[in-house]
């Protein structure tokens, strides 16, 4: 009889997997039997390997349905074949498309299996493993050509491994990290004596418990023995049901044969006369028109070749003026069209009208009697955006911003008090005109003291200013006691630490009110040379006791957040740094960080924050006025407030000038 293979497959629901996994689970077994009988089933996992990954979720998403769409579609040569060319044009698409930009290379595994009757193929690329569990053995597939991962931009081929899949044999797919915190030994144990499902959902609390993250995509394939059924019918033998069946066929009455053959014979005799009359008759009628006159043969009249090539040259020379005639008319019509006012200026104008009409209505229904705004915020809201959409709609069909000005400032009054947006007057505290002419400020902060200190790099100062009495002093400067150009400033427990341009730190002690203090070098390891090369600086109080702290800084240059740690008698930081992020990061647009236990990097289009040095989700919110009044952002300087984890975060935007509060 008969056998053939029927898989049962494992996997991790999607309530019980991590909420920051972006791995791709494929299974895809075709319903259509010629389908299923020529390209087989197919399993996949999409893994991101460690590190940060912009549109990680789209790219596994993309390599998946790739992978799928591609195979399937292909039918130009055999499975191993077309599972490589899938891979490739999965690599391919990844790489030109928006869900690749900002992954390192193979920074995505990929492990894909195959199954017809009783073949397996197996392709991995990158962080991405399978195994064969067969006889309570663990076997590694495929044990060499392995792809380097995705992006590749050199398109590596990635090898097939095939084989035979028999019953009780056990296909895992997994990615990397659960391999590596699971172990070969448990994979072997959950495939051997559990369900496919059961031991999906075992392997996978396992891999939580030991502390896994992102990525967790896992199958479990398990085959096992269908009997094919057959129906099988026996024959019966077939016999007559009486002496005279199977004999000819007679009439039961005497002479009724005999009688129906000579009617058969007559019927013959009488068509075959029908038919010779019907010849004789067009016969006549051919001799006759035979005897008719008739008109005598033409020759054919042979025209010269010069003759008739001059003809086809008229011909054509009378249709290239017909079609000049009728382009020189269309110009015509179309230049005279356009200087006279035409029916498309006028509607033009119609729905420009229209549009501040609809405007004015809808601020009257704002602002009209009664208030509405604090009545009905969300009527009201929904209201003030359609008059914003109605004045935009004007602008751009050309009415004039002196009658959209006003209704525009309305609109815009309204949205903030929405929104809840506080404006302010502003007031000079200090002028650096007489203390520093033409400074160049950046890096300001508030010291221990309470008074402020900023950096002019004209200068090469470090200028404290008392906010209460509103007065300047110039506290540090180049080549005072050897140190080099000021460069950044932060605040660690009693001091001000001043990183100098030839990468010695330096720390001010404010000794009274006055501005007096004392400035001493600390020592730094120097494995990793800070300086120039270095944008921001922090540092996070580790003993509020002993006012010692951790110092932060951010090298764009090595890609990383180098952290100090402080020596027990607090002349320094003599260890050497160790790198914050677990993988390397663009760090070019960062602008600033604040740490509270947590860092957090403020770039122009947005906050992220490190927790263990792995990017979480945490991301800031558009402010309500993005989509209308105040477009885009900047983000330029932050400050915090409260524990870690509580409080508020400011931010500067520079392109509106105003300070958002999170």
């Amino acid at each position: 009889m008969a056998v053939r293979l029927l898989l049962k497959a494992g996997r991790v629901p999607e309530a019980e997997r991590l909420d920051s996994s972006v791995d791709a689970v494929l299974v895809e077994e075709p319903s259509t039997g010629s389908i299923s009988r020529s390209k087989g089933s197919l399993y996949a996992i999409v893994t991101v390997g460690p590190g940060p990954a912009n549109h990680a979720a789209e790219a596994t998403e993309l390599v998946a349905e790739t992978i799928k769409r591609q195979y399937y579609y292909d039918e130009s040569a055999g499975i191993p074949v077309t599972l490589e060319k899938a891979l490739r044009s999965a690599n391919q698409r990844l790489r030109h498309g928006r869900e690749g930009h900002g992954l390192a290379r193979g920074a995505l595994g990929v492990v894909v299996a195959v199954v017809r009757g009783h073949e397996l193929y197996v392709a991995t690329t990158g962080a991405a493993d399978a195994f064969l569990v067969r006889q309570a053995r663990l076997l590694t597939l495929p044990e060499d050509e392995r792809g380097p991962g995705m992006p590749d931009p050199d398109d590596a081929r990635v090898g097939v491994w095939r084989g035979d899949l028999t019953v009780g044999d056990t296909l895992i797919l997994a990615a990397r990290p659960v391999t590596a915190l699971v172990g070969s030994d448990e994979l072997k144990n959950a495939a051997v004596t559990l369900h496919p499902q059961s031991a999906a959902e075992h392997l996978h609390h396992l891999f939580v418990a030991a502390g896994g993250s992102l990525a967790d995509g896992l199958l479990v394939l398990e085959a096992t023995e269908v009997a094919a059924t057959r129906s099988e019918h026996r024959l019966v033998p077939v016999r007559p049901a009486e002496p005279l069946a199977g004999a000819p066929e007679r009439s039961p009455l005497p002479l009724a044969d005999p009688i129906v053959e000579a009617a058969s014979a007559v019927q013959g005799r009488a068509r075959d006369a029908r038919a010779a009359a019907g010849e004789a008759v067009l016969g006549l009628l051919d001799r006759a028109t035979e005897l008719l006159p008739r008109r005598r043969s033409r020759y054919r009249r042979v025209v010269p070749l010069a003759s008739r090539q001059e003809s086809q040259r008229r011909a054509a020379i009378a249709v290239l003026a017909f079609l000049g005639v009728l382009l020189v008319l269309a110009v015509g019509l179309w230049i005279f069209g356009s200087l006279r006012p035409g029916s498309g200026q006028i509607g033009q104008v119609n729905a420009g009208e229209q549009a501040i009409a609809a405007a004015r209505a809808q601020l009257a229904t704002v602002f009209g009697p009664g208030d509405l705004i604090a009545a009905n915020p969300q009527v009201a809201l929904a209201d003030l955006r359609a008059a914003w959409t109605q004045l935009d709609r004007a602008a751009a069909l050309g009415v004039s911003a002196a009658t959209i000005g006003p209704l525009r400032s309305q609109t815009t009054g309204g949205l903030d008090r929405l929104y809840g947006v506080v404006t302010t007057a502003s007031a000079p505290l200090f002028s650096f005109a007489d203390l520093a002419p033409g400074a160049q400020l950046t890096n300001l902060v508030i010291g221990p003291d309470g008074a402020a200190y900023v950096i002019d790099r004209k200068g090469q100062t470090v200028i404290r200013v008392d906010l209460s009495a509103r007065t300047g002093k110039v506290v540090v400067k180049s080549g005072q006691g050897g140190i080099g150009q000021p460069w950044a400033l932060a605040v660690g427990g009693p001091d001000v630490l001043i990183l100098d341009g030839n990468g010695a730190l330096w720390r001010w002690r404010p000794s009274d009110a006055k501005g007096d203090g004392t400035l001493a070098k600390l020592r730094i390891s120097a494995a990793t040379p800070l300086g120039r090369n270095v944008t921001s600086v922090a540092a996070y109080v580790r003993d509020p006791q002993t006012g010692l702290s951790f110092f932060y800084a951010v090298d764009p240059q090595a890609r990383q957040i180098l952290r100090y740690s402080p020596a027990a008698d607090g002349s320094g930081y003599p260890s050497d740094p160790a790198n914050y992020l677990a993988a390397p990061a663009d760090l070019s647009k960062v602008s600033g960080i604040y740490i509270d236990g947590d860092v957090f990097a403020l770039q122009g289009t947005g906050l992220t924050r490190y927790q263990n040095g792995q990017t979480s989700s945490f991301k800031l919110d558009d402010p309500p006025d993005a989509s209308d009044v105040r477009p885009g952002h900047d983000y330029a300087a932050l400050a915090a407030t409260g524990p870690r984890g509580a409080g508020r975060i400011y931010v500067w935007d520079r392109t509106h000038a105003r300070v958002l509060a999170f």
